[in-house]
């Protein structure tokens, strides 16, 4: 089973919302605008002819491609590519859902507090840490653009979806090269349940095993 890291938001106040990093040894808070702390709540014909087998393989697995595409959009890399040791980039997926998360949360024209004029947010981190019941933690934060490590940290943006419009916000994840040595091939995505909205990490290849409280997992030798 894949590891799954969660950060969760709940509504609070305008100027005091929680952001709560599930794990069982520790927890963060940031404060998020009221503005963007709710969660978000985003036939076929039978012919009566014979197709070739061939045919009709063909035609489903260009159905299968469109699908896939229109799906999930492309993630590209905006600073510091890595490759592994066999020259294979290291990527990582963000889902349609985190990036329009992201993008509301980082509109420029989105204040935390009445009190600030600018928004701070500007991209989200994903950490992997020792520690945890099976070895590594997962750790999320949102950040200031000032936080970016120019040589060290590798940048990740969502690529609008065919047909849409991104927004003033701007889906970016960020990530130290040892981190995303241990989460190339996830995928960082945005769910909404009853007990509130949470950024996760999805589908680790590396995942192995993984703790009840969501956050440590194992990774393959």
């Amino acid at each position: 089973m894949s590891g799954v890291a969660v950060v969760r938001f709940t509504s609070s106040r305008a100027s005091n919302s929680a952001c709560r990093l599930s794990t069982p040894f520790s927890s963060c808070s940031t404060t998020i605008p009221r503005s963007i702390s709710s969660s978000l709540i985003t036939s076929t014909t039978n012919t009566s002819f014979r197709i070739p087998s061939t045919r009709r393989s063909l035609n489903y697995r260009q159905r299968c491609a469109f699908s896939a595409s229109a799906a999930r959009p492309g993630v590209k890399v905006v600073q510091n590519p890595r490759v592994d040791d066999e020259g294979n980039t290291l990527m990582i997926n963000i889902s349609p859902r985190a990036a329009e998360r992201l993008r509301e949360i980082t509109d420029p024209s989105s204040s935390p507090s009445a009190t600030k004029e600018e928004n701070p947010y500007h991209h989200l981190r994903v950490t992997v840490t020792s520690g945890g019941c099976h070895g590594f933690q997962y750790l999320m934060s949102l950040e200031a653009t000032s936080k970016i490590d120019p040589e060290e940290d590798t940048v990740f943006e969502a690529e609008p979806e065919q047909g849409t419009t991104s927004g003033p916000g701007e889906a970016k994840v960020v990530m130290d090269e040892p981190s995303l040595e241990l989460l190339s091939g996830s995928t960082v995505d945005y769910t909404m349940e009853l007990i509130g909205s949470q950024f996760k990490i999805v589908d680790n290849p590396r995942a192995t095993t993984n703790c009840g409280c969501g956050t440590s997992f194992d990774v393959k030798d």
